[in-house]
């Protein structure tokens, strides 16, 4: 069985879920999914996304996402919801919410499960992709397994 972890920031929507559960054939595939809350620390840098997107009304709402404590009840819905939407699928699917540090819980599940890949599957982040900050290229240098980075999708 091959094994995936995939990182997401979103509840996965219909699009990711047949995409993930499509890209190795017919090969089961088993995924670790970890689900990070918002935080405050990275409000500004969602905001310029929005504008770079075009997407000013977003920008303007980023005060009102919850973040911290507040986005927990929200991130494990959100996990629960992914979960569910990979079993229906046939897949095998175990998650966690990453409370801190999620490169070195990410680093952590790839080597406990011994994991084939990661995807990263997230949304656009401009400034953090233009410097190399963001999730799939900070973990390329640690992970160890090839890492795979997805936009996703809205619904």
């Amino acid at each position: 069985m091959f094994t995936s972890v995939l990182m997401i920031e979103q509840p996965l929507t219909t699009v990711d879920v047949d995409f993930v559960t499509t890209l190795h054939g017919d090969d089961q595939v088993a995924f670790v999914v970890l689900m990070q809350p918002r935080g405050d620390q990275d409000r500004l840098l969602r905001a310029i996304d929005d504008v770079a997107l075009g997407e000013l009304p977003e920008a303007l709402r980023e005060a009102d996402v919850p973040e911290g404590d507040a986005a927990r009840g929200p991130a494990a819905q959100a996990l629960e919801h992914s979960l569910a939407a990979l079993r229906r699928k046939g897949a095998t699917a175990v998650g966690h919410l990453v409370e801190d540090h999620p490169l070195d819980k990410l680093k952590a599940v790839v080597d406990e499960t011994g994991a084939d890949e990661v995807i990263v599957l997230t949304a656009p982040h401009f400034v953090e992709e233009f410097f190399h900050r963001d999730w799939a290229s900070r973990a390329r240098h640690k992970v160890g397994v090839p890492v795979l980075k997805l936009f996703a999708h809205n619904e």
